[in-house]
């Protein structure tokens, strides 16, 4: 036994070489230095985090996943009503309550991924100051267990676009369905990028966590969600038109109901828009998770 293995206390300890450590935790580090890698190796804890985000939304309710399909269809009634029968909005031809599912699937996981990716500092505080993991885990696994949420609903669309097929309603679904993982990566990626800069944001002004959900219903009237657009005036179709969620929602709608406005340009815009939101998104994301702790 060497001097140093000896404890002054008396007891025996092994001795930790560098070449041992497999991971080493800076308080500083450079904006570009992202850790995607770390993210990778931790794909086991995103799992587990996913599975905690989606049991633990309706958790000790009655319905349970059931409310991830009752409440679009109740939105899609209220939406049918309101804008359908009462406000009289076009909606290309297709049935009205076809046509606001629709819209409020695809709309609905990026609301969720948005407002839920928000508040990862906030909502994490306690767990991020006893353990170090990627903190980049938490928001990619709350996108996952947003997938999940969109595939149940997206299901039940599904159901509703056959029954109205069967019936003979005029819709045409074509081979833009194969677009649909270009379509979700899209979604996500905003999704993911307004969330991060929000985030990030609010460890300072917390304020804005209070103006997140009327934020995201600001955009959905900015967006053709509840109207083609086809029924915006030509005077403001360039406004619209210049939102990049606006190509996702109308190729979305193209693909599945043959309604919309859709061109490789406009998709294209939209990609170019999203990465670079999301870029803005990790940098100050990895900037503010090295002092989130000081700040709490």
């Amino acid at each position: 036994m060497t001097a140093e293995n000896l404890h002054p206390s008396g007891s025996v300890y092994e001795s930790c070489d560098e070449n041992d450590w497999t991971m080493v935790i800076r308080p500083q580090r450079g904006w570009w230095d992202l850790r995607l890698g770390e993210l990778w190796q931790a794909r086991e804890l995103v799992g587990i985090f996913v599975w905690r985000d989606f049991v633990s939304v309706y958790k000790q309710t009655i319905l349970g996943p059931l409310w991830h399909i009752i409440q679009p269809l109740l939105t899609t009634l209220v939406f049918t009503v309101i804008f359908g029968n009462v406000a009289r909005l076009p909606t290309d031809g297709l049935p009205p309550f076809l046509f606001y599912l629709c819209g409020t699937v695809i709309w609905g996981y990026f609301s969720r991924c948005v407002t839920s990716t928000s508040s990862t500092f906030t909502a994490n505080a306690g767990l991020f100051g006893k353990v170090y993991f990627p903190r980049l885990a938490v928001p990619v696994a709350i996108l996952l267990s947003n997938l999940i949420s969109f595939a149940i609903q997206f299901a039940t669309f599904g159901g509703f676009l056959v029954f109205f097929y069967v019936l003979g309603t005029d819709v045409q679904p074509n081979t833009s369905v194969l677009l649909l993982p270009l379509l979700l990566f899209l979604m996500a990626g905003f999704g993911l990028a307004l969330g991060l800069i929000v985030s990030s944001l609010t460890t300072r002004y917390r304020d804005l966590q209070q103006l997140v959900g009327f934020g995201v219903q600001l955009l959905m009237y900015a967006t053709p969600v509840l109207y083609p657009i086809s029924f915006v005036p030509e005077r403001y179709r360039l406004l619209i038109q210049a939102n990049p969620l606006t190509p996702v929602i109308e190729a979305f709608r193209f693909a599945f109901l043959g309604a919309g406005d859709v061109s490789n340009g406009g998709l294209l815009y939209s990609f170019a828009a999203m990465i670079i939101l999301l870029l803005v998104g990790l940098l100050l994301f990895n900037r503010t998770e090295q002092t989130f702790m000081d700040m709490v």
